[in-house]
């Protein structure tokens, strides 16, 4: 028995160090780091505009390198270490300093990112730019653990490459260019957002430094008879913290129940709905105040009776309440574009292989356009006054019981566009002879 206990503490001996942290210690060294790591000016102010600019190339080409390349060169882990640092060590006059260069530092960010996406020829939001639009508690977990990471890694005498790492993962870069981006969009959904993620980073990026410089013991500025207000200004800082990480919780739960419907509705879908040879054509899977499954079926239908066996199978999957939607007939559910969507990859793969045939191409097109009554399609010249000279052109003649609509005119030409491969056509449309006016 005393045997095994002298095991156990040998063990506790032998395990307990390597967890210490006060072993390679540079306390002199770090401070030096911080007090430099707060300073954004010259080179350094220069540095995190050229950064922003790159992150926002990449966030707008939608080029996860370029976004990891420019958040590597990123001055801003500076400022907002700095702040923890100077929370931890009770200089509040350090702290102050360090709040005006963060602030410095993201005017700037966002005002470069703002003109960088106000002349840019892409508009579109890519899916790097929204997935900095919506900060969970995961964020500011991340952020938690990477702030950790950083300080503790600064602290060492040996530096590493830690701290390169914990500048990828923070990701403090991306939503401020984010931030910019719905700026200048005029989006303020993408703007606070993306902000709030900023915010989520920075805040826990600092309370991280300050718990690990604390327990470090780094030398603190005394304050004397001013002990109520140093307990008041991290009173302030805690709950500064927890108001800001609420609305993350919420979101974070939202996803979390979001994910777990979807993949419920997967698993229902794939165990209920893919058998006897039907194939899904479409799926809409909708979580919210009216979850919804809707899904467009080619093969064997459902009848009535089965579509409410299903329905009602829909508790056994977790997902009591939601709606199922089934279309099965695509004659009589509206899907004209559906069809059209899938004729058109089929066509697109004929006209590679030059493929053209008049008859084929009509007898479809009643499909979409049941007024049509005859139709061809010739290549020809057409002769210029003006310009005294020919130009080659595409001639769709057509005769329908009833001339289309302007709708069904821009569908028919986007549909010759298509199965023809050819740009410019003229179409021409009028009244069947045997048509009355």
């Amino acid at each position: 028995m005393a045997s095994k206990e002298n095991s156990l503490v040998s063990f506790i001996q032998w395990f307990t160090p390597r967890f210490h942290l006060l072993d390679d210690l540079d306390k002199p060294g770090t401070i030096e780091s911080v007090q430099k790591g707060g300073e954004l000016i010259g080179s350094n102010l220069w540095t995190l505009i050229f950064a922003i600019f790159i992150a926002s190339i990449g966030l707008n080409v939608n080029s996860t390198a370029v976004i990891i390349g420019a958040m590597l060169i990123s001055p801003l882990m500076g400022p907002i270490v700095g702040i923890g640092f100077a929370a931890a060590t009770n200089d509040f006059d350090q702290l102050k300093r360090f709040l005006r260069t963060l602030a410095v530092a993201t005017i700037v960010s966002i005002a470069t990112s703002f003109i960088y996406f106000s002349l840019s020829p892409i508009s579109e939001a890519q899916s790097e730019l929204l997935a900095r639009t919506t900060p969970t508690i995961y964020d500011a977990l991340i952020a938690l653990f990477g702030g950790a990471t950083g300080i503790i890694a600064n602290t060492r005498k040996e530096k590493g490459t830690a701290i390169a790492g914990v500048a990828i993962a923070t990701a403090l870069m991306p939503p401020l260019c984010t931030a910019g981006f719905g700026l200048s969009q005029g989006n303020w959904m993408y703007f606070f957002g993306a902000t709030y993620l900023y915010l989520i980073n920075s805040i826990f990026i600092a309370i991280a430094t300050f718990i690990f410089v604390r327990y470090m013991d780094f030398p603190k500025v005394d304050w004397g008879l001013y002990k109520e207000k140093e307990t008041k200004v991290k009173l302030y800082l805690s709950l500064f913290a927890i108001i800001v990480l609420i609305p993350s919780v919420f979101t974070a739960f939202q996803i979390v129940r979001t994910s777990y419907f979807k993949g419920k509705a997967e698993e229902f879908i794939r165990k209920e709905i893919i058998t006897d040879g039907r194939r899904v054509l479409e799926k809409n899977i909708v979580y919210g105040t009216k979850p919804k499954i809707e899904i467009t079926l080619l093969g064997s239908k459902i009848d009535p009776t089965q579509e409410e066996e299903l329905k009602n199978k829909l508790k056994y999957y977790a997902m009591d309440g939601a709606e199922l939607i089934l279309h099965q007939d695509l004659s009589t559910t509206g899907l004209d574009k559906l069809k059209f969507e899938i004729l058109s990859e089929i066509y697109q793969n004929q006209m590679n292989l030059g493929t053209w045939n008049t008859e084929m191409i009509a007898k479809e097109l009643q499909i979409f356009f049941p007024n049509l009554v005859t139709a061809s399609f010739a290549k020809t010249k057409k002769f210029d006054m003006n310009e005294n000279l020919y130009r080659d052109t595409n001639l769709f003649d057509s005769e329908w019981k009833k001339i289309p609509s302007k709708e069904e005119m821009l569908k028919l030409e986007a549909y010759i566009q298509l199965r023809s491969g050819e740009k410019e056509i003229e179409v021409i449309t009028r009244l069947h002879s045997n048509t009355k006016p």
